[in-house]
């Protein structure tokens, strides 16, 4: 029973994590072309090194076709989330936030293998106000997608768009979660369409596709990107190159990102693969260490065997076959817990794996091959020592422990099997602790009890600004109210570099833009260290910056920035700077602090900060929801405790953080039925020892101590190993982060006392009901 639980516990893991990688690593390669795709994206050179983003200029796509006309096919694609009304035929409106809106030249679907249900690929975006769907959304939309065709749909309440197709839904494993795709011609009449022929400003989500010919190699490509850069951008700008990222790479690289916004590193799938091996390999141990155990006492067997004339082959087959037998067993226990455990898994990772062995023929092999490693890995070293014993020496029942050299080999599987569960065991603690550090970590402004409310684009909203803040404030559960273009700690930033105090050079590195009103200092508690909060104003009047950027720019003490000139864009946006803040952390803990400059701009407001007082969300957020459909009857009302958002930040680490929780256990329950196996062996082996020394005066406690010394001492050494080599792993895992957390002796000396417990807990049950057993029992036969 404990080969078979300890086997099948450890092969349903390892199943589960081929389920993950097999998941991770199949992104996108369902595409013909998928070894010719290129993205380009954007590398960032300035004082702080090297800089990523995932999007490019928007003329680049153009400018490819001209420069490059080696390259056939080229394709942009933007993705630009809004909302979206549809009327579904009942005289009913529908209002939906749909985030997973493109703009799509149609060459994408000429290089990417999307399946379609209807309309023609080839032609069904070359008119400005066509779009296709998935099968999903014109479900959602309009309840039947067969009666989508022709129908149209309105983005952000101005523009009318006729739907020309439909696509099958994309598949779970893919980097691209296409719901509408508008006509690409269609952001000449967006607020893009100034940025259209804009080279110097870069957006996240702006892709370029390309399709690499045969004889034009990646390398080549890229070393002549560099020229093309310097090429088209302005001078300043030049050394900011494109760079060609093969599709195949965009699921593991998280420098750039992708559309999904989840990334998975090779190194990742390594760590998961090994912990995979490990968790076979420790009941593995289990396995040979019950078997050398019990050898002993199948020496009789093996006797008889061999005189009755069996050679050593055949007896090696028959203890081969048993482990057959009962990896057998534990393969289809297994495979049950396995399938158990899956909607569980699905529903931590967020994923739609499934386990289908008719289609899936690599999990049929992953089976086969871990059922054939198991059995050899288990069963052959057993198999070897038991066909071997003499058979004379056997059936005079002369074959000892020390004879097949089991204690040895057991000694350092137990060693083996401590040691990796110890270093999963630190690994673990050291993930939950960071975890624990980025939820409790000050982040420089208040993030406590406040809600953010998305704000309608539309210039006609932004004149119900004052009216929306009185009426918020008239609430007196609502402490503070703001207007801004995002919350001091948001994904989708906007950056840019700036000539400081009459400069004819820009800044070498870029500050994190913050437009927002007067209010939002006291709603976020935002502390000033010099000068004063800019007064409240619709334009650009006057800068606010933080200790980083004046350190960037070599000015020691904040008060001489007060009155220092800063200038954006040529004289677009110029100013004064009035006040210098504490620093705060406006990306996530990953990244260093970043230089901020913030001010007032009315017209690029898109989201309400709302302070409430806590415990009062019950009766607050029905008010908001109520004022906000008086105010904006024509937008869908969604909100986002702040708090809850900057946790998504770390929503990848967390998920990560309870599966190697549960790996951990896993691994200590395998070595723990091991322990537990062998300690009863022993108990029985050494009945008359123990009730001998009882009767010369033993106490229980020396008795338990006696049983339990050695694996103690085997955890220990365990332990000496472990540590160093999960020092290694986890202080290059932490090297990922700018905050983190030190590796203090507490998290190693809680993983060594920790596992002692669990061992002596394992071991303690069954040594304590051998020291109290009768030796009149286990003495009277002699």
């Amino acid at each position: 029973m404990i080969n078979v639980l300890g086997l099948a516990v450890g092969i349903a893991a390892s199943l589960l994590i081929f389920l993950i990688i097999q998941f991770e690593t199949s992104f996108d390669n369902f595409h013909k072309k998928k070894n010719s795709i290129y993205r380009l994206g954007t590398q960032f050179h300035n004082q702080d090194g090297i800089g990523y983003s995932d999007g490019v200029s928007f003329p680049t796509g153009p400018a490819l076709r001209i420069d490059f006309p080696q390259i056939k096919e080229v394709a942009s694609i933007f993705r630009n989330g809004g909302q979206i009304t549809v009327e579904d035929g009942s005289a009913r409106l529908k209002k939906l936030n749909e985030d997973n809106f493109y703009y799509a030249e149609p060459e994408f679907f000429k290089m990417f293998d999307f399946g379609w249900l209807a309309g023609n690929p080839q032609a069904c975006l070359k008119d400005p106000h066509s779009v296709v769907l998935t099968q999903a959304t014109a479900e959602k939309y309009f309840g039947d997608w067969k009666t989508a065709m022709g129908k149209t749909i309105k983005y952000e309440n101005k523009t009318l768009y006729k739907i020309t197709g439909i696509l099958k839904n994309p598949p779970p494993n893919t980097d691209f979660p296409l719901s509408v795709v508008a006509s690409y011609s269609a952001l000449q009449n967006t607020y893009i369409k100034d940025n259209l022929n804009d080279w110097v400003s870069t957006f996240g989500g702006a892709y370029t596709f390309v399709v690499l010919p045969p004889e034009f190699s990646p390398s080549k490509f890229n070393a002549q990107l560099i020229g093309f850069a310097k090429k088209h951008k302005p001078a300043e700008y030049s050394k900011d190159a494109c760079v060609a990222q093969p599709l195949s790479e965009i699921h593991y690289d998280d420098r750039f990102g992708n559309y999904s916004n989840h990334t998975f590193s090779h190194s990742l799938i390594t760590a998961l693969a090994l912990i995979g091996i490990f968790l076979i390999l420790i009941a593995c141990v289990n396995f040979i260490n019950l078997a050398t155990a019990q050898a002993v006492n199948r020496s009789r067997e093996v006797g008889v065997r061999k005189v009755l004339g069996s050679n050593r082959s055949q007896l090696a087959l028959q203890f081969l076959g048993e482990t057959a037998l009962i990896t057998i067993a534990a393969v289809i226990i297994a495979v049950v817990v396995a399938e158990s455990a899956l909607p569980f898994l699905n529903k931590l990772l967020e994923t739609r794996m499934s386990m289908n062995f008719i289609f899936d023929p690599w999990l049929v092999l992953f089976v086969i091959v871990v059922a054939i490693l198991v059995t050899f890995l288990s069963g052959l070293y057993p198999a070897v020592i038991l066909s071997g014993f003499n058979p004379i020496t056997a059936l005079k029942s002369k074959i000892t422990s020390k004879m097949v050299g089991g204690i040895s080999l057991r000694r350092a599987l137990v060693v083996l099997q401590f040691a990796i569960a110890q270093v999963l065991i630190i690994g673990m603690l050291i993930v939950v602790s960071q975890m624990n550090f980025f939820r409790n970590a000050s982040l420089g402004f208040d993030k406590a009890a406040i809600i953010t409310v998305p704000l309608p684009g539309d210039s006609t909203s932004k004149t119900k600004i004052d009216y929306m803040r009185n009426q918020l404030l008239a609430n007196k559960n609502i402490l503070k109210a703001s207007f801004s273009f995002k919350s001091p700690s948001a994904e989708g930033n906007w950056n840019s570099d700036f000539k400081f105090d009459h400069s004819s050079k820009n800044t070498d590195f870029s500050a994190n833009l913050k437009w927002a009103d007067a209010d939002y200092f006291k709603t976020y508690n935002l502390q000033f260290v010099a000068g004063r909060p800019y007064y409240p104003s619709d334009t650009v009047r006057e800068f606010v910056v933080n200790e980083t950027l004046l350190r960037k720019l070599g000015i020691r003490d904040p008060k001489d920035a007060i009155g220092k000139e800063i200038n954006f864009w040529n004289n677009n946006k110029v100013a004064n700077i009035v006040g210098v803040i504490r620093d705060f952390n406006s990306y996530s803990l990953r990244q260093p602090m970043a230089p901020v400059v913030l001010s007032t701009w009315r017209d690029v407001y898109q989201t309400i900060n709302i302070k409430i007082k806590p415990g009062t969300e019950k009766s607050v957020l029905p008010y908001v929801e109520k004022l906000w459909n008086q105010s904006f009857p024509d937008y869908v009302y969604q909100y986002e405790f702040l708090d809850e958002t900057i946790t998504n930040f770390y929503k990848q680490e967390n998920q990560l953080s309870m599966l190697y929780k549960i790996f951990a256990a896993i691994a200590i329950f395998i070595s723990c039925l091991g322990l537990y196996g062998l300690v009863s062996f022993m108990a029985v082996q050494r009945t008359k020892e123990v009730g001998i020394r009882k009767v010369l005066g033993a106490s229980a406690q020396h008795i338990v101590y006696l049983l339990s010394k050695e694996f103690t001492l085997l955890i220990i050494v365990a332990f000496i190993i472990s540590a160093p080599v999960a020092y290694y792993i986890m202080h290059k895992w932490l090297q990922n982060y700018t905050y983190r957390i030190p590796l203090s002796a507490s998290i190693f000396l809680l993983a060594i006392v920790s596992s002692i417990i669990i061992a002596w807990i394992t071991v303690g049950q069954r040594a304590i009901k051998a020291a109290i057993a009768n030796p009149v029992k286990s003495l009277r036969t002699e």
